[in-house]
């Protein structure tokens, strides 16, 4: 059964869906300022690429409304695509509280992992236990090139578990990871998506229509634009 949150139960049926959601979402990281944008003075990832938005899906937690939001959400993604789930892992270190959370919610095993094994101690990658075969689903906070995220999968997989899917809450939508994510084998549901931030952005004139062409032109090549 479908757990609604407070903020769902004025709602009719008829007008909620996954869309709704999509950029409810976007709107609200928006609103706390958790996704920015930039076109004409872009950021400078780690990575070294040039990007006109930046994204801190962890300033989530410090609002308990859009925390709740989240933490259900993510629990409704679970349950909707991935009901034979047995245990949770979250990503370190962005997705950890978040996994945590929505392992509680389900009242779920939880683990997290590591980027790399620890170099001292037991030397684990995978902390916390999960029974050996369990079907696990992987919470993560934010997908780009999806490198760092199947990596946790993968870890997980030579840890001995299934790993049936993987929960976020955002992702860029670039080719290179849907192809990753295809080739590893991993379903990937997200709560909002880089389409959504743009279609809010412009709603709410946070963007100028001109910003668009921008914005999907980055998107197209981000590795080469700027």
């Amino acid at each position: 059964m479908r757990l609604l949150p407070e903020y769902f139960v004025s709602l009719q049926p008829n007008l909620y869906n996954i869309m709704d959601i999509k950029n409810q979402f976007a709107k609200k990281l928006m609103e706390i300022e958790a996704i920015k944008l930039q076109p004409n003075e872009p950021f400078t990832w780690a990575s070294g690429w040039k990007s006109p938005i930046y994204t801190d899906n962890r300033k989530t937690l410090s609002f308990p409304s859009l925390r709740s939001f989240v933490k259900l959400e993510l629990c409704h993604a679970i349950q909707e695509n991935f009901p034979e789930a047995e245990a949770v892992a979250g990503v370190a270190t962005g997705a950890i509280a978040q996994g945590a959370l929505v392992a509680d919610q389900l009242g779920l095993p939880y683990s997290y992992v590591r980027p790399k094994p620890k170099d001292h101690g037991m030397g684990n990658q995978v902390e916390g236990e999960i029974k050996k075969g369990a079907k696990v689903v992987v919470v993560e906070d934010l997908i780009s090139t999806g490198g760092s995220s199947l990596k946790a999968v993968a870890a997980l997989r030579a840890y001995g578990v299934e790993v049936i899917g993987m929960v976020a809450s955002f992702t860029y939508g670039f080719p290179v990871a849907e192809q990753a994510f295809e080739e590893a084998g991993v379903k990937l549901i997200t709560l909002s998506n880089y389409e959504a931030v743009i279609e809010e952005a412009a709603k709410t004139g946070y963007i100028k229509e001109e910003d668009k062409a921008v914005l999907a032109e980055w998107r197209k090549s981000p590795e080469t634009w700027g």
